[in-house]
């Protein structure tokens, strides 16, 4: 099964952006995820199992290597990688 998940993450400490840029370097790493990236979140694209799986062991990385994150994620049983044209 295909699916897409929308992840923003929340590194509670003023220099934020290096966290969640090693994050995204971190998912980037797996062949078979499609990242896409944007000014408010994430995109990751994949089979359910397969994305899930790297995205709990990044998650898992990550709060492991930070003090304080939040994440937030949003996740549909569909591969919504095309944009609509409209």
């Amino acid at each position: 099964m295909l699916c897409s998940v929308e992840i923003s993450m929340y590194p509670l400490k003023e220099d934020f952006k290096p966290s969640i840029i090693a994050f995204i370097k971190n998912l980037r790493k797996y062949s078979f995820l499609k990242v896409d990236v944007n000014g408010m979140s994430t995109q990751v694209f994949g089979e359910y199992k397969s994305l899930m799986n790297a995205i709990n062991t990044e998650m898992e990385n990550t709060f492991l290597n930070e003090n304080s994150v939040v994440f937030n994620l949003k996740v549909i049983n569909s591969y919504l990688e095309e944009k609509p044209n409209f």
